[in-house]
């Protein structure tokens, strides 16, 4: 079962088109975008990475979806679920992820996103749970996780498995988010 088009008062998380393939490498491509990843991305790195996307999103019911501002931009970044791909004390587990563009950062499209994306995966997936880590100096997206209510304990920070030691990236933060502090949350909100 595809994953759905998922609405939001500014926002579209929709399939990816060719068009997106563009702005897709330019935001791979770009240094502050990537600063917190190993690398930056080459337009081939980056085409094979939407294309492993949409290929989940079309298999699955849920992925990385495009994100798209109607009447601002056709294609911001992503925003969606995953599965890591490394086994650590936390694995298997399902991701929320992000990555848009700079020119979009300081807008709450982020939270925004990720916020339907946790609407989506509570309840129709019923999913229990939702993790998010980061390279523990990335602030931005540590910023995003406290807003959607995500919880940090020092205790659980790892060493990435997948970045050898001594990289200044290899330390993680790990966020957990649980379906009844979701909901929790949500009713608070809504009254």
């Amino acid at each position: 079962m595809a994953a759905p088009i998922l609405i939001t008062a500014r926002l579209q998380l929709r399939d990816w088109r060719d068009a997106d393939l563009e702005p897709f490498a330019v935001l791979n491509a770009d240094p502050r975008v990537m600063e917190h990843y190993p690398q930056t991305l080459d337009r081939g790195q980056s085409n094979v990475f939407a294309n492993r996307i949409r290929a989940n999103l079309a298999e699955r019911s849920f992925g990385l979806w495009a994100v798209e501002a109607p009447g601002v931009a056709p294609f911001l970044g992503y925003v969606g679920l995953s599965e890591p791909n490394f086994q650590a004390l936390f694995t298997p587990c399902i991701e929320i992820g992000w990555r848009l563009a700079r020119e979009h950062w300081g807008h709450g499209y982020a939270s925004e996103a990720a916020s339907a994306v946790l609407d989506y995966a509570f309840g129709p997936l019923a999913l229990s749970q939702i993790v998010s880590f980061t390279a523990t100096g990335n602030q931005r997206s540590r910023r995003v996780m406290e807003r959607l209510g995500m919880r940090h304990l020092a205790s659980e920070d790892f060493d990435h498995p997948n970045l050898p030691g001594g990289h200044p990236l290899r330390r993680h933060v790990l966020y957990r988010l649980n379906r009844s502090d979701w909901a929790l949350s949500h009713s608070a909100h809504k009254s």
